[in-house]
């Protein structure tokens, strides 16, 4: 998907409107993202490791074991729109869309 290196548009820091530069934000793994959340990597490894049978939770087999694991062949592309002016980053109001590949043209 092509997308313009500038836009038009309202900075909420300034509350002003005006030129933003277009950012890819960058890719967060899910240890990163979200350390202590219900997938997280610690959590993954804890759940296969256990074995099967009477530990509650951690009986399930391991996430990467799922049949939909990592079926998705797009993510959502986190876009970040620094102002020109106070060079302040914030994001669209339209939360993210999926595509393979972003390119600013």
């Amino acid at each position: 998907m092509k997308l313009p290196k500038t836009r038009n548009t309202y900075c909420p820091t300034c509350r002003k409107h005006g030129e933003h530069k277009l950012i890819e934000g960058k890719k967060k793994t899910r240890g990163t993202s979200h350390p202590l959340s219900f997938g997280s990597k610690k959590r993954i490894t804890m759940r296969g490791n256990m074995g099967t049978g009477n530990h509650g939770k951690y009986s399930k087999p391991a996430i990467t074991k799922w049949r939909m694991a990592g079926r998705k062949t797009s993510k959502k592309i986190d876009l970040r729109l620094q102002c020109n002016k106070c060079k302040k980053m914030h994001t669209p109001s339209k939360g993210g869309w999926r595509a393979r590949k972003i390119e600013f043209a």
